[in-house]
């Protein structure tokens, strides 16, 4: 859902932390800092890039309020000259990121900041919601899209969602995914994605039976006309009435019954059965949706098992679906030091948070034959990638490579804001949808699947790796030992 100023959105550290450094005399400072995720969403071979419309929204409305000041000054932590400087604040670095709606992976950089410090450490919190929420939703109603493949997909998830935003959120993530519509009339209104919905099971229980609250809503809605039949027996008495009011009064009146929805049940047979049923009524075209908190697996069993499905209402399992954290952080890379980045490097006992340094490019290799996406190499800013041959290396083992000639290549992040300033044009939601499934044709199948996907490899350039290690080696040397009361550093 669209907010205007959310500055105050920020976790209570960035701003002592702000303070630490305006009271250091280094306000001006140039840090640059990546947003990444450590692990693919869900488990699965890829995730997808969701957030980067928010977060044009926060930036443009990003400022201090007088009513914001007030309040952090009676927290009795900052000091007046530092409040002052808050008023004034505004962003006036730069924001490079991956488009929404492109397949992201582990460990390469999705958002880059490059900005005075003070600026790149109070909107970490929002921007990390942002990508945090956005990711995991997009990605989700993908999965849930590729197991339809030809079958339509609403969302239906905002009576399931933590809150209204949330439910805004995912509806809208869901259509950029490649979702049909959404059953939230908030999101449709704000993001002009189309809305869709029938009716629930309240409608037939308040009526004295179902045939007469079937028969209420065929004239209320004679020419799109779906009955939910599953409230008290899909076989022996919704789809019999529904074929009833069908028959008594849609078609006599120059109409015809749109289609069934089953929410309960065995879907796979009762599916099956309920169009025989319409075949020997004559109604062979009656679409059937199925729902019931369906995801990926489940829909694809359901195909397995010959279910006669037309479309699919779906929102548990992408509002809030299983394994439901994607965990992007955001790391300092690099400081302007005179008018070079030197690389900072966080380092951790557990080797797989030690993050990859520096001031960097990511780029996406593609086969000139097939087009399929054969790689992601991170490098440092400046490193330029060759024409017409490559060498991938892998950054848990080197021996382990790839020379890659028969490519095109692409810098994967653009810029958003330069000097403050907006420079990106944001696609809207159909566009993004178009985009999204173009990009998806890129993935091999290996990496889509579902179970064990093929590992999708995101190479570090050798110069960015021998940067790494030696960086690794720096940061071990300033290691202490606590003994008694001494600290002795390590040799």
């Amino acid at each position: 859902m669209k907010n205007d100023n959310m500055t105050m959105m920020t976790d209570f550290y960035e701003l002592t932390m702000s303070q630490t450094y305006f009271k250091a005399g280094k306000k001006d400072e140039i840090a640059v800092f990546d947003a990444f995720f450590r692990k693919n969403p869900f488990g699965k071979g890829y995730g997808l890039m969701g957030g980067v419309d928010r977060i044009i929204e926060y930036i443009k409305n990003f400022h201090f309020t007088e009513d914001d000041i007030n309040y952090l000054r009676s927290t009795n932590q900052f000091e007046e000259d530092f409040l002052e400087y808050l008023r004034n604040l505004r962003f006036t670095g730069s924001i490079y990121a991956i488009p929404d709606a492109t397949p992201v992976f582990a460990n390469e950089p999705i958002v880059t900041v490059k900005a005075p410090i003070i600026e790149a450490q109070i909107i970490e919190t929002a921007l990390l919601s942002y990508l945090n929420a956005n990711i995991m939703y997009t990605t989700a109603a993908r999965r849930v899209v590729e197991a339809a493949e030809n079958i339509g997909v609403m969302e239906f998830g905002a009576r399931r969602a933590l809150g209204v935003d949330a439910a805004v959120e995912a509806s809208k993530c869901a259509v950029i995914a490649g979702c049909v519509g959404t059953s939230n009339v908030l999101a449709g209104q704000d993001y002009k994605v189309p809305v869709m919905g029938t009716m629930a099971h309240s409608l037939v229980t308040e009526a004295d039976n179902e045939y007469e609250a079937f028969l209420n809503y065929a004239k209320a809605y004679p020419n799109n006309c779906v009955l939910l039949v599953d409230t008290y027996d899909v076989l022996r008495s919704g789809v019999p009435n529904a074929i009833r009011v069908a028959k008594e009064y849609l078609i006599p009146n120059g109409y015809t019954l749109k289609g069934i929805r089953i929410d309960s049940g065995d879907l796979a047979y009762l599916s099956k059965e309920a169009k025989k049923m319409l075949v020997e009524a004559g109604l062979p075209d009656v679409k059937i949706c199925v729902s019931n908190g369906l995801n990926e697996d489940t829909i694809r069993s359901l195909k397995e098992q010959g279910a006669v499905i037309d479309s699919i209402g779906l929102g548990d399992n992408i509002v809030l679906p299983d394994k439901a954290r994607v965990g992007c952080v955001y790391k300092n890379v690099a400081i302007k030091k005179d008018e070079n980045f030197v690389s900072r490097i966080k380092v951790s006992n557990d080797a797989a948070k030690a993050i990859n340094p520096g001031y960097k490019k990511v780029y996406r290799f593609y086969d000139k034959k097939s087009g399929y996406a054969l790689g992601d190499v991170i490098t440092l800013y400046e490193e330029n990638i060759p024409k017409n041959k490559y060498t991938l290396v892998d950054p848990l083992n080197e021996n382990n490579t790839l020379t890659i000639t028969d490519y095109k290549v692409r810098e994967l992040q653009v810029p958003i804001f330069e000097d403050g300033k907006l420079v990106y044009n944001d696609p809207n939601i159909n566009e993004k949808q178009a985009y999204c499934n173009d990009e998806m044709k890129t993935l091999y199948p290996e990496v889509k699947r579902s179970e064990n996907p093929h590992q999708y490899y995101v190479d570090l350039s050798k110069k960015l790796l021998v940067l790494k290690k030696e960086l690794i080696k720096q940061a071990k040397n300033q290691r202490v030992d606590y003994e008694g009361h001494k600290l002795i550093k390590k040799l």
